[in-house]
């Protein structure tokens, strides 16, 4: 994990990581039927992933072509050293989300990484995050979503920091930072950003259990409806077989 020596004294606030109990800028509740019902509309399924999936999330970050490659890790990562971080992922430490379309693919992940240690002296320790969206799926704020629920993480662990370390022309990532109220501080072709979390609350920590359990409920449906297609399309395979020995036989 990379970590920075200094950082500011006064980083903004979270507004993504607010009490859900708050009101929004228009003074209604955040948790209001309306609110409510706008969240579900708009709500992406995030898993938490751990070690059985590290064939998949190896597979997601082979497939990013070389432009992403370099972004994500700062550096133009071969298949080897992207296998060689697959593999080397400490799923007890930290903690690796991520987002499946219908066809069970991994096409988005986040890896927040905890220091074993504070960063800073006297001050807690913080959290880095990196993302990574496939090329497919871009455009659908997949990745500010993997960043608010990597904070809601970092927050209910009593991490009171998020930290980004990114490459200045990584526009959409510093961009994630920002709209989250990050401070961002630029030094020549490297960024840093540290984002201030709030303390844990009795409902961030329900909201927590209450995604990772729909977004449970979402892979299993998806799992089942993936092998219902299969037995179908299956079943209509035999069929057509069926029928094309029965018009040879009559002929």
């Amino acid at each position: 994990m990379k970590t920075t020596p200094s950082a500011p004294n006064d980083p903004a606030a979270d507004p993504a990581g607010a009490d859900p109990q708050a009101a929004s800028p228009n003074g209604a509740p955040l948790w209001s039927p309306t609110a409510a019902f706008g969240r579900l509309s708009s709500w992406v399924p995030i898993r938490s992933l751990a070690r059985r999936h590290r064939h998949r999330i190896a597979q997601h970050l082979l497939l990013l072509n070389d432009r992403d490659r370099y972004l994500r890790f700062g550096y133009p990562a071969s298949d080897e050293q992207i296998s060689r971080y697959a593999m080397a992922l400490d799923f007890e430490r930290d903690e690796v989300l991520g987002i499946f379309n219908r066809r069970l693919e991994l096409v988005s992940m986040a890896h927040l990484a905890y220091a074993p240690r504070p960063q800073r002296a006297g001050q807690p320790a913080m959290a880095e995050f990196g993302v990574s969206v496939s090329q497919q799926v871009r455009g659908r704020g997949f990745g500010a979503r993997l960043f608010e629920r990597a904070a809601l993480h970092a927050r209910n662990r009593g991490i009171d920091t998020l930290f980004i370390h990114a490459l200045s022309e990584n526009g959409a990532m510093l961009k994630i930072a920002r709209n989250a109220g990050a401070t961002v501080e630029r030094d020549g072709s490297e960024s840093e950003a540290w984002l201030r979390l709030p303390p844990d609350t009795v409902s961030s920590h329900v909201g927590e259990a209450v995604e990772r359990h729909l977004a449970e409920l979402d892979f299993q449906f998806k799992r089942h409806v993936r092998v219902f297609g299969d037995i179908l399309d299956g079943v209509a395979e035999v069929k057509s077989k069926l029928e094309s020995g029965g018009k040879a036989a009559e002929h």
